[in-house]
C-alpha cells in the first residue's frame, strides 16, 4: 500500500521504518520535519514533509496519493485527519482517541456512516492499550458465556532520576489532569483521579506494584461490542507515581498547563543513546496484563472462570541488544500498529475498533505477535462459584 503517515515521533518514525520493511511505500507529515528525520535516522530514505495537523488541506495536499493515512500524531487531531481520509477516499488508522466531545464515546464513530458510503475502513485505537489490550479481552469473551468483569492492568518504569516518559508530553499530560472513565454495574462513570489504589502483582521480575485508576480508551470502546458488567484500568510504575505525587502537591490542573519541565519533550534515538551512555537512564520497562472474569453455562452447574493473559515487551536494554535506541512502549505500539496494517481489513467499511475485526484477523495479528520479541502468555483459573478466590486447575 502507499501510506502516509502524520507524526514522526518516536512511534510514526518507528511505524513508517516497519511498513518500508513490510513492502509498502512510505512516506511522513510533521509540523518539524528536522526533529521528525532525528527520529527516522540521518541515513533514512523516507520523505518527510512539513504539515500542521490542524490543517486539513495541507494534510490532503501531502498525503495524496496514499491509499492509508495513519495519525501517529496526537490524538487531538483525529477529526481532522479523518476528514482528510474521507476526502482523498483513503482508509484511516489511528492510535488512540480523544474523548473531549463524550468521555465514554470515541469521537471516530461520529464518521462510521461517512466511511461506510466511501467504502473505506477507518481502524481506530490500533496501538498497544489501547489495542492490543482490546484484542484479548475479545479474545477472553469468547471464550465465555458471560462477561462479569474486565480489568486491565498496565505498568510503566523507567529507571532515570529525572522525568523521562515513554508516551509524549501531550499524552502524558493529558491522562495526568484527566478523570478516569470507568464502566460499572453497567454504567459509564467517572472515577477520581489517581485514586483506588490496589497491589497487583505483575509477573516477574515486576512482581508486585501500586496501581491507580487511569484515563484509558478501552472504556469508551469494549462495553459497546462486548456484554459486560464492569470495565476499569490501572496504571502503576515510577512514571504514575511521579504524576501522582504532583497531583497531591496541587501541581497538575489543566488551568495550570503543562509544565516542560515535568512533562519533557520525546527524545531522539540519539539523545536516549547519550543518556544510557551517561549512565543518566539505565533501564525501562512496559507491561501490560488482561483479566476477564465470567461464566460457562454448563449442564449440571455454571462454572466461573479467569482468562488472564500477562504481555512482556521488550525492555529497554533488550531493545538496544537489536540496535535500536526508543523506548518500551514507542517499540511495542509501533510493532502493533504495524500489525495491524499488515492485516488491515480493507474488504470492510466503515468505524471498526480491534475488538470489532473478523475472528480470523484477530487470530492473525495475534498469532503474529511473537515475531516482535513481544510474549504473551495465557492462563485458565477457575473461581469458587461466591467469590473471586482462585483454585489452581
Amino acid at each position: 500500500m502507499r501510506i502516509f503517515i502524520l507524526g514522526a515521533g518516536a512511534t510514526g518514525s518507528l511505524l513508517a521504518q516497519l511498513l518500508e520493511r513490510q513492502g509498502h511505500t512510505v512516506w511522513c507529515g510533521d509540523r518539524d520535519p528536522e526533529r521528525a528525520r532525528r527520529f527516522l535516522g540521518r541515513t533514512s530514505t523516507i520523505p518527510v514533509t512539513e504539515v500542521n495537523a490542524r490543517n486539513l488541506r495541507g494534510i490532503v495536499k501531502a498525503a495524496k496519493p496514499c491509499q492509508l493515512i495513519v495519525n501517529a500524531s496526537a490524538s487531538v487531531f483525529n477529526e481532522i485527519v479523518l476528514r482528510a481520509a474521507l476526502r482523498m477516499r483513503s482508509h484511516y488508522m489511528d492510535l488512540s482517541s480523544h474523548l473531549t466531545r463524550n468521555p465514554f464515546k470515541a469521537e471516530q464513530f461520529r464518521y462510521t456512516k461517512r466511511f461506510q458510503e466511501k467504502k473505506r475502513v477507518a481502524l481506530i485505537n490500533s496501538g498497544v492499550a489501547p489495542g492490543l489490550t482490546n484484542l484479548l479481552v475479545k479474545r477472553a469473551a469468547d471464550m465465555l458465556d458471560e462477561v462479569h468483569s474486565v480489568h486491565i492492568r498496565l505498568y510503566e518504569s523507567s529507571e532515570s532520576e529525572d522525568p523521562i516518559s515513554q508516551w509524549s508530553p501531550e499524552v502524558s499530560f493529558d491522562e495526568a489532569v484527566s478523570h478516569p472513565r470507568i464502566y460499572r454495574g453497567g454504567k459509564f462513570q467517572l472515577g477520581k483521579r489517581f485514586s483506588e489504589v490496589e497491589k497487583f502483582r505483575f509477573p516477574e521480575p515486576i512482581s508486585t506494584v501500586r496501581v491507580v485508576l487511569a484515563a484509558q480508551d478501552e472504556v469508551a470502546t469494549l462495553p459497546y461490542f462486548i456484554p459486560m458488567r464492569d470495565l476499569e484500568v490501572k496504571i502503576g510504575g515510577n512514571e504514575i507515581d511521579r504524576l501522582r505525587r504532583w497531583h497531591k502537591q496541587g501541581k497538575l490542573s489543566k488551568s495550570r498547563g503543562m509544565a516542560r519541565h515535568r512533562f519533557p519533550q520525546t527524545f531522539s534515538p540519539k539523545r536516549i543513546a547519550k543518556l544510557i551512555r551517561q549512565g543518566i537512564l539505565q533501564n525501562a520497562r512496559f507491561a501490560a496484563a488482561v483479566l476477564v472474569k465470567g461464566e460457562n453455562h454448563g449442564k449440571a452447574t455454571d462454572e466461573y472462570l479467569m482468562v488472564r493473559s500477562d504481555c512482556a515487551f521488550p525492555t529497554l536494554y533488550q531493545i538496544r541488544q537489536q540496535g535500536r535506541f526508543t523506548t518500551p512502549v514507542a517499540y511495542a505500539t509501533a510493532h502493533m500498529a504495524a500489525l495491524f496494517i499488515k492485516f488491515f481489513p480493507r474488504e470492510l467499511a466503515g468505524v471498526f475498533t480491534p475488538e470489532m475485526l473478523p475472528a480470523e484477523t484477530r487470530r492473525a495479528i495475534l498469532s503474529r505477535i511473537r515475531n516482535n520479541s513481544i510474549r504473551i502468555t495465557h492462563k485458565i483459573t477457575i473461581l469458587k462459584p461466591h467469590g473471586d478466590d482462585e483454585e489452581e486447575i
